[in-house]
């Protein structure tokens, strides 16, 4: 029996198969980056992020047995969701978030990663108690200081982290990072060990490091990263966002 070729695929069997093929890449990419570290591929999450892209990716990936899903923004992220109900995905809310937006974002979100003041922990904690849902969040640590890309100062990690803790609906589940502009991969997540301790200094089971991108997974699992949050990489350049 002869093999289909590719031009014998109607476009959603091509994409299919681009996105396997880009999968397969990537999952070789964290298993050797884990091998390197002497940690257990096992260890490290993939959070596809689907930003500007249809949720048809969305369930394709779901068959290529992706389970976590990324967005940054909940105009794009809320119909997302709601198309692909009823699938077995954990949502993962990245971007910056306004306190006016926390109430959409806790109607679909399971994780927010972006958690970088006091104002934010509270309206996702009111947020959270009216769906009557338990959202688990991550302190977003600034590592560059540049607040365009968010985050909490190092030395306020533990305060937030207090603070999420204390808020009813909320569940402190660790710390999210990005790298600074142009320092060194193998520097760029230096810090983020002693924050991740801050963390857990807090609470024990909040040992969640979301670190890596597309361009520096690699350095961010030497670093510890246990999820990495792939975009490029997984489904190809971005589109113009959805508006």
């Amino acid at each position: 029996m002869s093999r289909t070729s590719s031009s014998e695929l109607n476009p959603a069997q091509r994409r299919r198969a681009e996105l396997a093929s880009n999968l397969a890449e990537v999952r070789g990419r964290i298993a050797a980056a884990c091998a390197a570290a002497g940690r257990d591929a096992g260890e490290v999450t993939l959070i596809a992020i689907t930003k500007t892209k249809p949720a048809s990716d969305v369930m394709l990936l779901t068959e290529l047995g992706v389970t976590d899903f990324g967005e940054n923004r909940d105009d794009e992220a809320a119909p997302k969701a709601a198309a692909c109900t009823g699938l077995p995905i954990t949502w993962h809310f990245v971007g910056q978030l306004q306190s006016r937006k926390a109430s959409s974002v806790a109607s679909y979100a399971d994780v927010v990663h972006s958690v970088d003041r006091p104002r934010l922990v509270r309206a996702l904690g009111a947020a959270a108690r009216a769906a009557g849902r338990e959202l688990t969040c991550l302190v977003q640590v600034s590592l560059d200081g540049d607040p365009e890309r968010g985050g909490v100062a190092p030395g306020g990690v533990t305060q937030l982290a207090q603070a999420v803790a204390a808020e009813p609906g909320l569940r402190l589940g660790g710390v999210m990072a990005m790298a600074p502009l142009g320092l060194p991969p193998a520097d760029a997540f230096a810090p983020l060990s002693s924050c991740s301790a801050a963390v857990r200094s807090v609470s024990a089971s909040a040992a969640i490091v979301s670190a890596g991108m597309s361009g520096d997974l690699e350095p961010a699992i030497s670093a510890g990263a246990t999820h990495v949050r792939i975009g490029t990489a997984l489904l190809g350049g971005r589109e113009p966002p959805v508006r």
